[in-house]
């Protein structure tokens, strides 16, 4: 091996699977199955560093790179018994992308290197298929001309559309070797005529180009915003591999195709796949044309008359066959392959971990620990828990009548209502107006990568279970239709024609079944699945090996229920400002606020109590048995009075008084900054009666919850935005206060914690000070980061997605916690409120509390528990699992 260049083939090879961060996976997997083996054509890979190198220098190869690769197609020549330019054998190559992550069509790749206008020409005498070799020319000139010399592909198909149309063609297999000739040459012509240069003819002036276009890639628009929705470090750059071509296209002994060694959407332990006789690999996933089923069992399913790779071809089958059920024991994992048949002789192209739907990652995953094949610890370390989102996805109602539009293969699961829109942009603009569209295409790419993402679900005309589509939606969990072609899409006119003639215009409502692969007219009702089986069973392994609790933010007994039943172990955040905006309770607390002095606000509070101690008592009865952590009065007091001059009227209305005097008394509540002003335990301070209010509301529901189920409350009350102990000091005195006489009201003492939110950074600095009073701190992430980074969270998404763009930043940290700035200040927190209270509970109650990475985070600082969003819960679980596990494994190495 040199410094650039991995070389592999001949049942050798340089590096493997261990080596992803450098050979990317591509590369990795390609040395790892020809050190097994198996029949991989021989090549090279150039390493990941070599892509970062490219772009720090200014778009120029390393020095050495170049004679790297040619000692390593000198050893594939070798191999091969062919010489790369040669006119008599040529060889011929392909380059291929492979970051260290899979990115599935997001870069670019450029096949049948070293065909010129000479080695067309011997190529066509040694496949002894003229049309073979003018088809590979013109897959050439069209792939390089878009990839390398930047000519749009629409023009090189608007060129041979207009030549089948003129032949009376359907399928491109039907254009024989002298009308391929001639569309090689309005290819070529086409482009000198667009860019003002000839195709290029030199083979070596071709491979450095394509090496370059293809480093080049990993920085175009589409894998920018796949990186930057799988959180992929723009700096691991991509691995590039250079491997001799195998063809599938040399007529009905050979075919290309993409198999999974199990079922990618159900999880079912099957042989699972396509193929194409007389094709190249492109041809698959494009969804030109209609693929066949790998084995009889798929093609009974689909109800294709089409004969499968298993009756058609039985023996390259067999050893298929046995090839994958070798790789999948190999990786202890389900595979994603792709293989090409030349000849009659199989060779294996890429093997990696394969998309799935997680639905199916689950079966995969309890499977393989009931097979022996995985421990339960890497079974839940399987499993990405935000994909465990699309096992929340609703399913139709079965007993409501369906009014089917066309049906085609069901891609991904789940279901899906929407606006119907034509293109990528439409779907983005659509999203950022809050509307639900569908995305309906002819068939994707990877340019609508970022309409794919605001999509709630999409639909295609072509393609099938292997497609661009298909393989995008199952990976981003949104249902998927594909193949539907009983139905067409008309771009000109904005139209989808649906069975039977039926037309729907853009803008129209469909409804999307991803698991039947039904296509609907309208919204249907939907109900939520049940989250049972191989669900509850790996959550239960989860449960077995995390160490942080889960718990929920909940205002309402609706929150507090789902909660539960996604398994939070308790509220870690309720935010009793929520509960004062409905019917009468409005009206009372803006009483409370415009009431000239305590006697009139007491009067006002006293309407509240009934409202909060009915709230508290059902949150408490929900969560028997569970802490509760109930925060007081939050916000600025103008959140809760009306904003505009009609509302003005209508408020002073229902109170009687003079709107002139309302707007005067809203005005003078007005604050500049209200964020830093007076809200939180300022509140509480500056009107006492409101703290003690909420205090007699919750300890009398304690006692109410604790007499209606039998178990006593495990309360705690949270003081927020403190930032000095005296501070805290004075509302926690108002808390024991009224504890102690509602104690005493009902003959028992009254057990509770008194703590404080940590969301400023004086809080966080000066923590050994506050622990002396607090018994715990929750970490209130969300104002922590706007009040560390001097952010608006309301005003940061004018700027955050440009500072992301440029690199400034690598995520949104209102999203995944900033570890550097907020994190430094959790952890001090933690380490010196600790010192002062060695049992001091610690937990996080901002959005972070449901992100992995945030949640990793907390493990390794040692954070009692996390709370997120009821529908966050599965997922926070999973998380805080793989978090343990991967903190106990860092720590087993390190002993």
């Amino acid at each position: 091996m040199g410094e650039w260049v991995y070389r592999f083939g001949g049942g050798k090879a340089e590096g493997g699977a261990a080596d992803v961060e450098r050979l990317g996976g591509k590369g990795a997997h390609l040395a790892e199955m020809a050190s097994l083996g198996l029949p991989v054509p021989p090549g090279l890979t150039i390493v990941c560093d070599a892509c970062t190198h490219y772009f720090n220098s200014g778009r120029s190869l390393p020095e050495g790179l170049k004679q790297e690769v040619l000692d390593g197609i000198t050893a594939m020549e070798e191999l091969t018994g062919r010489v790369y330019g040669d006119t008599a054998r040529p060889l011929l190559l392909s380059v291929r992308s492979g970051a260290r992550a899979s990115m599935p069509g997001m870069m670019d790749t450029v096949l049948n290197l070293g065909l010129n206008d000479e080695t067309v020409r011997t190529l066509a005498v040694d496949s002894e298929d003229p049309r073979f070799a003018w088809d590979s020319y013109r897959r050439f000139i069209q792939m390089y001309g878009c990839v390398v010399m930047g000519l749009d592909h629409e023009v090189f198909e608007e060129i041979l559309e207009d030549e089948k149309a003129k032949a009376g063609h359907e399928y491109d297999t039907d254009l024989c070797a002298a009308e391929w000739q001639e569309v090689v040459q309005l290819y070529k012509h086409v482009i000198e005529e667009e860019l003002g240069e000839i195709f290029p003819q030199d083979p070596h002036l071709q491979l450095w180009k394509a090496i370059g276009a293809v480093f080049a890639s990993w920085m175009n628009p589409r894998a920018a915003t796949f990186r930057m929705l799988h959180r992929i470090p723009e700096e691991w750059g991509t691995a590039v591999s250079v491997q001799a071509m195998v063809f599938g296209n040399l007529g009905s002994s050979s075919a290309t195709g993409v198999a999974f060694t199990r079922n990618p959407s159900t999880g079912e332990n099957a042989l699972y796949g396509e193929f194409l006789v007389n094709a190249q690999g492109e041809d698959v996933v494009a969804g030109i044309r209609t693929p066949q089923s790998i084995t009889e069992e798929g093609r009974l399913a689909s109800g294709s008359e089409k004969p499968s790779m298993e009756k058609l071809m039985p023996q390259v089958f067999a050893e298929f066959r046995a090839i994958c059920t070798r790789l999948e024991a190999h990786y202890r994992d389900m595979q994603d392959v792709e293989f090409t048949i030349e000849r009659g002789k199989l060779w294996m192209l890429q093997t990696r971990s394969g998309k799935r739907t997680t639905k199916a990652g689950m079966k995969i995953a309890v499977d393989m620990v009931e097979e022996g094949l995985i421990t339960k610890e890497q079974a839940v370390c399987r499993i990405e828990p935000p994909s465990l989102d699309q096992l929340l996805h609703p399913t139709i109602d079965p007993r409501v009548e369906r009014h089917v539009l066309g049906s085609g293969l069901p891609a991904s699961p789940g279901a899906a209502t929407g606006e119907i829109v034509f293109t990528a942009e439409e779907a983005v603009h659509a999203e950022e107006e809050g509307r639900k569209v569908i995305l309906v295409r002819i068939e994707t790419s990877p340019e609508d990568i970022h309409g794919m993402n605001a999509a709630e679900a999409i639909l295609t005309t072509r393609g099938g279970m292997t497609s661009h589509a298909a393989v995008v939606a199952r990976g981003m969990g949104i249902p998927c239709v594909v193949g539907a072609g009983s139905m067409r899409v008309d771009l000109r006119n904005e139209t989808l024609i649906g069975v039977g003639g039926v037309t729907l215009h853009r803008g129209e409502v469909i409804t999307i079944d991803g698991s039947s692969g039904q296509v609907l007219r309208g919204a249907v009702p939907m109900i939520q699945p049940a989250l049972s089986g191989d669900f509850a069973k790996l959550m239960a392994w989860a449960d077995e090996t995390r160490r942080m609790a889960v718990r929920t933010n909940a205002d309402t007994p609706q929150d507090a229920r789902a909660a539960r039943d996604f398994g939070a172990e308790g509220i870690g955040l309720c935010r009793t400002e929520h509960m004062f905006f409905e019917g009468e309770r409005i009206h009372a607390m803006r009483e409370m606020i415009l009431a000239e002095d305590e006697k009139g606000r007491r009067a006002a509070l006293a309407k509240l109590l009934p409202y909060q101690r009915s709230d508290f008592t059902e949150l408490f009865s929900i969560m028997h048995g569970l802490p509760v952590t109930i925060r007081l009065l939050d916000p600025p007091l103008h959140e809760f009075l009306p904003k505009t001059e009609a509302e003005i009227e209508d408020v002073a209305r229902a109170m009687n008084m003079p709107p002139a005097f309302l707007a005067r008394r809203i005005d003078a509540l007005h604050e500049f900054n209200p964020m830093l002003g007076l809200r939180g335990c300022r509140l509480a301070i500056s009107y006492p009666e409101i703290a003690e209010m909420q205090a007699r509301a919750i300890f009398e529901a304690a006692v109410a919850a604790a007499k209606r189920t039998g178990e006593a409350v495990e309360l705690e009350i949270l003081v927020p935005l403190v930032s000095l102990r005296a501070e805290l000091d004075y509302v926690k005195g108002v808390i024991d206060r009224v504890a102690a006489e509602v104690g005493a009201e009902n003959g028992s003492p009254i057990a509770y914690l008194a703590g404080t939110m940590i969301e400023l950074p004086r809080a966080a600095l000066r923590a050994h000070v506050i622990a002396e009073t607090a018994e715990f701190f929750s970490f209130g992430t969300n104002d922590l980061t706007q009040t560390t980074f001097g952010i608006s969270r309301d005003d940061a998404a004018a700027f955050i997605p440009t500072y992301q763009r440029k690199g400034i930043i690598e995520h949104d940290p209102f999203i995944s916690l900033d570890f550097d700035g907020v994190g430094e200040l959790i952890q001090i927190a933690a380490e010196r409120g600790r010192r002062s209270r060695s049992d001091l509970k610690l937990g996080i109650c901002g959005e972070h509390g449901g992100d992995p990475d945030s949640i990793r985070f907390c493990e390794n600082v040692g954070l009692d528990y996390v709370s997120c969003s009821p529908f966050r819960v599965p997922i926070a679980r999973l998380a805080a699992a793989q978090a343990a596990i991967e903190r106990q494994g860092k720590r087993s190495v390190s002993s």
